[in-house]
Parts: structure tokens; sequence; C-alpha cells
């Protein structure tokens, strides 16, 4: 029973002995253990803090408490126990490792089927414990930007969500309303000109990217899932550095905006349209879509922007982006 402890059989039927007896002459326990090394048992028991030797001369002994004396051979016993559960992990790992480096589809999967992509896409996403990175281009392959619910679940959960918009994609009917959406919810977001894939990266461990589109509406799209690998650094990295020359989304509320010079001055709170318009602005989304969006017409448009570059003292709408980044009017 006590094997754990690195109590022999012997040992342990000793030490039961003397628990029961209160305390016994090694000639008793001689006679109780026929054939046992007894004067090696209660040398060993001793050493251990099990028993201790009666003063008074004599060969006499008794059994310590056994709350105290397996005290510390337990703590030893879980001390060596959780060295082994950490030495099993570090060779589990190593195996794993060994495995990939022996065979690519432990690093990656490929999936087929749209049906099949959108279940991994809120599988990975459902399993996301810190953060998912995303390039959202026009169109979709296996599930829509809108249908996407499984988002605002993980940014209720705490998880972080930075997601990079391509410029067309935003031009889509709705697509603002639905990123305001997940702004609102926590989303960071931001928008580029074009992006060179479709992809998700859950935790920075698993990536997933589109591989091939059913462009002739009857080949199944097809979608790799990379793992812990150079190349999902190198996915990462690519994130990262689109994310870092991208312009934010900002598309709920108002926003408090100082007069020209250095940030300071009087305050100008833009209305929640004009905050629309200055990101998408920012964003490279056209007029005609902004227009389309506000419900105003391209000239409304027009002259909002005009008066911006005026409060920025830009003469041109690429100064107006740039004294927008400057200022941090959308940071």
């Amino acid at each position: 029973m006590f094997e754990g402890t690195g109590i022999t059989a012997g040992e342990e039927e000793a030490y039961r002995l003397l628990v029961r007896a209160g305390e016994a002459h090694v000639d008793d326990l001689v006679a109780r253990l026929p054939g046992s090394d007894v004067l090696a048992i209660v040398d060993g028991l001793t050493a251990r803090g099990l028993v201790r030797r009666l003063p008074g001369g004599g060969e006499r002994y008794a059994a310590n408490p056994p709350d105290v004396a397996f005290g510390p051979l337990l703590l030893r016993s879980q001390e060596a126990l959780d060295r082994a559960r950490s030495a099993v992990a570090e060779l589990a790992e190593e195996h794993l490792a060994t495995a990939r480096r022996r065979d690519a589809g432990q690093l990656l999967e490929i999936v087929t089927g749209g049906d099949a992509i959108r279940q991994r896409i809120r599988a990975v996403q459902l399993g996301t414990r810190e953060e998912m990175l995303w390039f959202c281009r026009a169109g979709h392959v296996a599930m829509p930007s809108e249908d996407n619910d499984e988002e605002f679940d993980m940014l209720a959960r705490g998880v972080a969500y930075r997601v990079l918009y391509e410029r067309q994609l935003l031009e889509e009917p709705g697509m603002i309303d639905n990123v305001a959406k997940g702004i609102d919810a926590g989303e960071l977001a931001r928008s580029v000109p074009t992006l060179p894939i479709r992809m998700a990266i859950s935790d920075r461990s698993v990536a997933i990217c589109p591989l091939v589109p059913r462009s002739d509406g009857i080949t199944e799209p097809t979608a790799a899932i990379v793992r812990d690998s150079n190349l999902l650094t190198a996915l990462i990295a690519l994130f990262e550095s689109y994310w870092s020359a991208a312009a934010p989304l900002q598309l709920s509320g108002g926003v408090a905006m100082a007069g020209p010079g250095e940030g300071t001055g009087p305050a100008t709170t833009l209305s929640g349209d004009e905050r629309y318009l200055l990101s998408l602005l920012v964003a490279g989304v056209t007029d005609k879509a902004i227009a389309t969006r506000l419900g105003v017409s391209m000239r409304t448009v027009q002259r909002r922007i005009r008066d911006l570059m005026a409060l920025a003292s830009a003469e041109t709408r690429m100064q107006l982006a740039w004294q927008v980044a400057r200022r941090g009017w959308l940071a």
C-alpha cells in the first residue's frame, strides 16, 4: 500500500505491528515476522523516521505517529511525481517535434469543402484563449464576415480580435455596418488597400488559409490548417507587417478633435456621421461608397471633406490623412 513512499512490504508489516502494539521488543518482532531480516527492517524504519528506539536500554521500539512520520515521505513522493510529469511533458514535446520534422501532415492539414472549412474556422475561434488575427479580403470562400457570430461570443469572453479589412470589402453592401458592430463589441480594426491572402490565426499557434477558391462554381474550395512551425511564424510576421502599415477604423460614436496647430486650441466635436466619414476616408473608401453609407449626396461628402481639410489646415486629401495620423485623431 505504501510502495509510492519507498516503504517495502516487510517494513510496512513491521510498522503496522508496532502501531497496533504501541511498542515491542525486537525479539517479539522476530517472532511475529518469521523469515524476515527484522534488524535491517527496524534500521530502515528508524532511518526514515517511522519508528524510534525507546530509552532505557534494550531493543525496544515504538511507532511514531503516522500523520507526522509519513509527511516528509509523501512530500518527497509528490516532488518526485511532479518531476516525472515534467520529464514526460518534455519528452512528449520532443516526440511531437520529431514527428513534425518527419511527417509534414503533423504541420499542415488540408480541408476541402465550404462546410468543412466553415466548421474548422468556428472550432478554431471557440478554442481561442487570448487573440485572433484576421485578414479579411473582398468576397468570401466559406463564411461571409457577417455570419461570424462566434466573434461576438469570444469578444464577450475577453478574447482580443485584430482584424485587417481589404478596402474593396468595405465597399460591399452592409459591410461597414457589420464592421462597426464588431468595433463596438471590442474588435480592433484597420484597413489596407489590398491583402495578399485570406487568413485567420488563433493564439499564434494555428492558422487557417484558404488555398483554392471555388472559382468555377463547381470545384470545392480548400484551406490549409497550419500548426506551429516556421511557416506559421512567417504568417504571423506577414500579419504584423500589414497591421503596422494599416489605417485604423473607428466607426462609432463622436470624437473631440482639436483645431489647427499642434493639437491645442478650441475643440470641435464631430458628429457620428463625420466620424464615419473621416475613418472611411483615411481607409481609402471611395466618395460614392461613403455617400451611400451616410445616405447623403457625393457633393455633401465632398463638402464635409473640405471642411475637415480646413480644420486640419490641409490642402490635399493626402495631407489630411497625414494630419489625422500625426494628431492621433483616430488613434
